[in-house]
């Protein structure tokens, strides 16, 4: 009985050292892109995305991506000046645990199982930027489905951050019926190689 009880202590306790440690990364987060339309440009962006996909004829779609063109520039400038803004958060408070779970104090007790939220950000700006650029010289179609990705495994590093690994990616599942993988799988090499390196310690 002793143990049982010592075992809900525990439980507790961790429970609630992990809420506060994940409302204080919460709030580090929410202030700084408040200062922006991120979220409300991904959602037009990936609402554009369907639509033109779902138009009949070619004239059509061919209108809607050249109006999302603008929706892009913009998102693309917006994540970059909001990544240089999180760059200036210190490193104590952007390190990131690589665990699945969330584990209190993890940041700072296995600072090796850990990266850096700032770089994972950076990453993700030329990301976004380089899709909009089109380098690789896709249709649009194609555009749109790597420029996805991007989005969703930028959202996914964000929840991440929020609350754990394990989350972020049963809210992929739940929200897109995207599993982490496909998302890695799905974005530019240049930003797979980068992020991939990052999470893995490389």
């Amino acid at each position: 009985m002793d143990l049982f009880v010592l075992a809900i202590f525990i439980a507790t306790g961790t429970y609630l050292l992990n809420a506060k440690e994940q409302r204080k990364r919460i709030v580090l987060l929410g202030s700084h892109l408040a200062h922006y339309q991120i979220e409300k440009l991904m959602e037009a962006l990936t609402d554009g995305y369907l639509r033109a996909l779902g138009e009949s004829t070619d004239e059509r779609r061919d209108q809607i991506w050249r109006l999302l063109g603008t929706t892009e520039l913009q998102l693309a400038e917006q994540f970059n000046r909001f990544a240089a803004d999180f760059g200036r958060v210190s490193e104590a408070d952007a390190r990131v645990s690589r665990l699945p779970v969330a584990f209190p104090f993890a940041d700072k007790l296995l600072p090796a199982v850990t990266f850096d939220m700032r770089r994972a950000l950076a990453i993700h700006a030329r990301g976004i930027a380089h899709v909009v650029q089109n380098t690789g010289h896709l249709a649009p179609k194609d555009r749109a489905y790597m420029m996805t990705a991007e989005l969703f495994l930028m959202q996914h590093t964000c929840h991440w951050f929020c609350k754990s690994k394990a989350i972020a990616t049963a809210r992929m599942l739940a929200r897109h019926q995207t599993p982490h993988d496909q998302l890695i799988a799905s974005v530019s090499p240049e930003t797979r190689k980068a992020y991939l390196a990052l999470i893995q310690g490389g």
